[in-house]
């Protein structure tokens, strides 16, 4: 390896630090010797709070800032949540490393109520994502589902200050900033399923700068990767927006792969799902499977509404 510096670009919230600093800390372990910086940055998904994401142009905002310091040579890499990385990559950018993923499950938290099932009726409900709005609305139809942004901090703030009675954050978030203990009940696959790459960390890089990619690669687990390939081709065959609900799971076995994907409506709380299994060496063609058989079962007209 003859890269003596990396600088790492990142968003400043407390989780995307943490993230990096985690990145950061493999890399150094990983390479003795190795000067790792952060360049913290902000980024219009972080500064535009008062609208849901969807309506301002989707996850992708969370990397538009990291991805021009990078072209512009201000740092070498990037650290992102996979599940913010849209399905297709910007040209000229690839994803080295995505390392071994943590808890995918979603998060129930509530300073009053157990679960789902425990909260009375019409109470409200804070979460900015449309996957987890459709997955309330068809457990629950009788919640008033608010949208809810900002970081993890500002999240529990809102809920602790009563605006709501309970909101839906990613257990694997809350676990990195030492809050497992907000976790009141834990929502998961299969019956409930996360965002596509949800919990597993992504570097991205410039293609055009090997030296880089292969100082990266070291950290990349092979298992995550096979897993949230397929779940991201599900997602690309879709549309690979965040304006609808999708939800993917992809679990590795001695057998291969097997993908439940979702399609979800928020306002009908309809759920289509559909599965698939497929080998090892098969994870981007069983996720244009499980697509294709949700296009089958009408997929089409919620991801067109």
């Amino acid at each position: 390896m003859t890269v003596a510096t990396l600088r790492i670009a990142t968003r400043k919230s407390a989780l995307a630090l943490w993230q990096a600093e985690h990145v950061a800390a493999l890399l150094r372990a990983a390479h003795p010797g190795l000067q790792v910086e952060l360049v913290p940055l902000s980024t219009r998904g972080d500064e535009i709070l008062d609208q849901p994401l969807a309506t301002i142009g989707g996850k992708g905002l969370f990397l538009k800032e990291l991805e021009v310091a990078m072209l512009e040579g201000r740092a070498e890499l990037a650290v992102h949540s996979l599940k913010d990385v849209p399905a297709e990559l910007e040209p000229g950018f690839a994803l080295p490393a995505i390392l071994p993923r943590a808890d995918a499950a979603d998060a129930f938290v509530s300073n009053d109520y157990a679960d789902l099932a425990a909260l009375p009726l019409g109470a409200r409900v804070g979460t900015s994502s449309l996957r987890r709005q459709a997955q309330l609305r068809a457990v629950r139809p009788d919640l008033e589902l608010l949208d809810l942004r900002g970081n993890v901090g500002t999240r529990l703030q809102k809920l602790d200050a009563g605006h709501y009675e309970a909101i839906v954050l990613a257990c694997a978030g809350l676990e990195r900033l030492g809050l497992h203990e907000r976790i009141r009940h834990r929502l998961a696959a299969p019956e409930w399923l996360p965002a596509p790459g949800q919990a597993a960390i992504a570097v991205e890089a410039r293609s055009d700068q090997p030296a880089v990619l292969e100082a990266l690669a070291v950290l990349d687990d092979a298992e995550t990767r096979l897993a949230v390939s397929a779940e991201r081709s599900m997602n690309r065959a879709l549309g690979g927006s965040c304006t609808v609900p999708v939800g993917a799971w992809c679990t590795v076995t001695e057998h291969g792969l097997h993908l439940r994907g979702m399609v979800g409506d928020v306002s009908s709380g309809r759920l289509l799902v559909a599965e698939a299994v497929a080998g090892d060496n098969d994870a981007v063609s069983l996720g244009d499977k499980v697509a294709d058989a949700l296009f089958a079962q009408g997929a089409a007209a919620l991801l067109n509404a």
